[in-house]
């Protein structure tokens, strides 16, 4: 017989193997977008390709975060894709303000550099980003998601039929 904490734990996988599943889904999700815009920018501006695509890739890596990512139990709530998109938004700025910041200290900087720099921001915005898509979109228990690596969770202690009742305040908390 296969207990409810069990059940949790298939379903929400820890957090590395949580953000091994972020980078798969993300990556292949980003690297899948990279070769639409660039097909889809050969009938319409870029801009506006960038931006589709952008939308629909975001909305394709949150539904793959909320089923396999984060084990979530299903579809992505709308709350959850306004979320996703918020986060996704917010990384978009740093990796913006990373490329300004440079061509503010670099004149003419070289390709190398530029992936460099890209790439380093895209690295960190993305680990932030896993934190707050596990910690905020997809936490299981909203009121303790934050405080649910190594915290205490009480547990009632068992008392006997023909005991007094139990008092409420005995509670033991196990790690």
């Amino acid at each position: 017989m296969e207990t409810a904490q069990s059940q949790e734990q298939v379903a929400a996988p820890g957090a590395v193997a949580a953000f091994a599943r972020f980078v798969l889904c993300g990556g292949g999700v980003g690297i899948a977008s990279s070769f639409a815009v660039a097909a889809l920018a050969s009938w319409i501006p870029w801009v506006l390709a960038n931006a589709l695509i952008t939308v629909v890739s975001t909305l394709l890596a949150t539904e793959l975060h909320a089923r396999f990512t984060f084990g979530a139990g299903g579809r992505a709530t709308w709350r959850q894709h306004a979320q996703s998109a918020g986060s996704a938004a917010a990384a978009y700025v740093v990796t913006s303000v990373a490329m300004l910041v440079l061509h503010q200290l670099a004149a003419a900087p070289g390709a190398v550099l530029e992936q460099v720099v890209y790439l380093s921001a895209s690295a960190l915005a993305g680990v932030a980003r896993f934190v707050v898509l596990r910690l905020v979109v997809f936490a299981r228990n909203r009121s303790g998601a934050v405080a649910t690596v190594g915290a205490a969770r009480p547990v009632r202690a068992s008392v006997a039929r023909d005991a007094a009742p139990a008092d409420p305040a005995v509670l033991c908390y196990a790690a």
